[in-house]
Order: C-alpha cells, then structure tokens, then sequence
C-alpha cells in the first residue's frame, strides 16, 4: 500500500483528487452561507482556511509532482490538516459545552499582511456564534462532521509523508 501512496503522489491525478475534494467542501460551506443563510462564525472561517491550505497543497503537487516541489506540498497538507482537527475539535467543544466564560473572537484576526476579511467579504466575514448549532446531519453538527474530514485527511497526509521512504517497484514485462 504505501508503495502504490508513493506512485500516486508522484502523479497529478491524486493531487487534484485532494484540492478538488477540498474545493467541494469549499462550495458546500459557500452554499451553507449563501444559500440556506447560515450564519458562518469565526471558528468557521478559520475551519475554511485550513480547508483552503489543503486545497492549496493539492494545487502546489499536482503542479510538480515528481519534483522536491511534492515534499512543500506535504507540509502544507499536514500542517492544514492538523490545523483543521485542532479548529474544528475546539469549536465542537465550544457548543458541546457552551460557557460565558469561553467564547470566539467577534471577527477573524487575519495578518495585516493577508487581510482575507477585507479582500473577500463574502467568504471570510463571520457573522455567527460559535457555540450556536444551526446545521447537523445524522445527529453531528457542522464541526464534528469536519473533525472526522480533518482527520481523514490528516490519516492520509502521514501516510503518504511515510510512503515518501518507499520508492515504488519498477514494472518489468518479462518479470515476475
């Protein structure tokens, strides 16, 4: 298995697999909040940003995939997949056990640098409050649904960060 993780990271296909799934869940957020109206909160917005980095990672190694451009986009991966357990587990958390004393930030606190608030409102303005559950399927609420996400993602960034050290067998016609 980790033989076959090791070929396909050296190709395009599943890198635009991974950013096109993340733009999936990119446009199901935008249609939570533009469509049904639902109200996107701080912990929200940060919870797409890790998304988007995955999506970013897919984008950086489907550009080069077999050049040390696909080690960049592991890091990117992992990182925005452990950032997007971190967020979405401490946002479950939030509405699991709501508290005056434990609360989210009124607006996102993005680099002065990257203001993504400024630049595209209608993504990156949150509006909502966090410990407020407005949507759930199957009993699980928006951030739990994004905790298991997260963490499937994450499963398979190490996994292919491990296949790294497995280089694929070469197929020979007359080989057994």
């Amino acid at each position: 298995m980790l033989r076959y993780l090791n070929r396909c990271s050296g190709g395009r296909g599943a890198w635009l697999l991974l950013a096109l799934t993340a733009f999936a869940l990119e446009m199901t957020a935008l249609y939570f909040q533009h469509v049904m109206l639902l109200k996107p909160c701080v912990m929200c917005i940060y919870e797409r940003c890790a998304l988007f980095g995955i999506m970013g990672a897919g984008i950086v190694g489907a550009i080069a995939p077999k050049t040390p451009l696909r080690w960049v986009a592991i890091v990117i991966w992992l990182y925005s997949a452990w950032e997007g357990v971190r967020l979405a587990w401490e946002h479950t958390m939030i509405q699991l056990h709501p508290s005056p004393f434990v609360t989210c930030d009124f607006a996102a606190r993005f680099p002065t640098w990257l203001p993504l608030d400024k630049w595209f409102p209608s993504v990156f303005v949150a509006s909502g409050d966090c410990a407020d559950k407005v949507w759930s399927f199957l009993t699980l609420s928006m951030p739990q649904w994004l905790v298991g996400i997260c963490a499937a993602y994450l499963l398979v960034a190490v996994l292919v960060l491990i296949a790294q050290a497995f280089k694929p067998k070469r197929r020979d016609l007359f080989s057994r």
